[in-house]
């Protein structure tokens, strides 16, 4: 009986004796698979080298042949500091973005255009974004800041977008936003690293969008009635959280 096992068993051994051979390469086969590689690595470089290589375009490529123009509206009660501080306004755009720019009497606004000198293709929006952020109330310096970092932002609302106030009460939110000689609105601009501007029920608020948020959430709470000593607390806390991830 284990005779007879042993003899089937025995073509089995073989036929995976002769699989084994079948899967070894010899070196002649691996020397022509090596050759057939590197042909086909050197068609497609041919192939690449026949697309067209082009250049990347400069900024001043990337313009239109035609120039853009902003005009921005001036408050009536803007046109005293525009006259007094015109010179801090013209410089920058002229001489840092080359644009040209004029203030046109008769329709009461700021025109910009781009010219053939202008370099910087959001050239033309970071001035308006400049002019716009001073009309809103903004000092020229404050303004400037828009010109000098990218990642500056302005948003504005309105006290009735918060809660829906007439009378004395809109004058007393917009006391307690303020505080006295100012103090409420300063300590909010210098804890959040912003800048505000109140002009009636209308609040600009100028900063980054996470100092934007933090401020816009004081003036809020100020709004819907908190205390200015609970705001400070929190401001306090928020402050020294930031001090800590930075």
């Amino acid at each position: 009986m284990s005779s007879v096992v042993d003899n089937q068993q025995q073509p089995i051994h073989n036929v995976a004796m002769d699989e084994d051979d079948e899967v070894l390469i010899t070196a002649d086969q691996l020397n022509s698979v090596v050759a057939a590689q590197a042909g086909s690595s050197a068609v497609e470089g041919a192939a690449k080298s026949d697309k067209p290589d082009f250049a990347p375009l400069s900024a001043k490529d990337l313009q239109t042949k035609r120039n853009e123009l902003r005009r921005i509206r001036v408050p009536p009660h803007r046109f005293s500091p525009l006259k007094a501080d015109w010179l801090k306004i013209y410089s920058p755009i002229v001489e840092y973005l080359k644009l040209q720019i004029r203030m046109n009497p008769k329709t009461r606004m700021i025109e910009i255009r781009s010219c053939a000198e202008t370099e910087d293709v959001g050239a033309i929006q970071k001035a308006a974004d400049f002019v716009r952020a001073y009309c809103m109330g903004f000092t020229a310096e404050d303004s400037l800041a828009l010109l000098r970092m990218e990642d500056l932002f302005l948003e504005t609302f309105e006290v009735k977008d918060v809660k829906t106030l007439n009378g004395d009460h809109l004058s007393r939110a917009i006391g307690r936003i303020a505080g006295k000689d100012g103090k409420t609105k300063f300590t909010i601009e210098n804890t959040t690293k912003t800048r505000i501007v109140l002009a009636d029920s209308k609040i600009h608020i100028l900063g980054t969008y996470q100092n934007i948020k933090i401020a816009r959430d004081a003036v809020c709470n100020l709004i819907l009635g908190s205390p200015p000593g609970k705001v400070y607390s929190n401001l306090r806390t928020l402050s020294s959280r930031m001090k800590e991830r930075f």
